[in-house]
């Protein structure tokens, strides 16, 4: 559930900053460097480096939770 809602997320995100990203190239135009605002490639590798990021930041707490035992965790006060 913790990774589900996580990944979701940041595919929202991720997706919204794709639209904006073409919306606003001519803006983005004066900060790239040697690279089109529109370059499919560079969009997607930054995608996929953020997804991964997210997905990371979402297994490793949601691991955590499966080791502990659900019994002793709703007793603790």
């Amino acid at each position: 559930m913790v990774l589900k809602q996580g990944m979701e997320m940041a595919l929202v995100g991720t997706a919204i900053g794709i639209v904006l990203a073409f919306l606003l190239f001519r803006g983005l135009r004066t900060v790239l460097y040697g690279v089109q605002s529109t370059d499919l490639a560079t969009l997607s590798v930054a995608s996929m480096l953020l997804l991964v990021v997210a997905f990371a930041a979402s297994y490793i707490p949601a691991w955590r939770a499966t080791q502990v035992d659900p019994v002793i965790a709703l007793r603790e006060e």
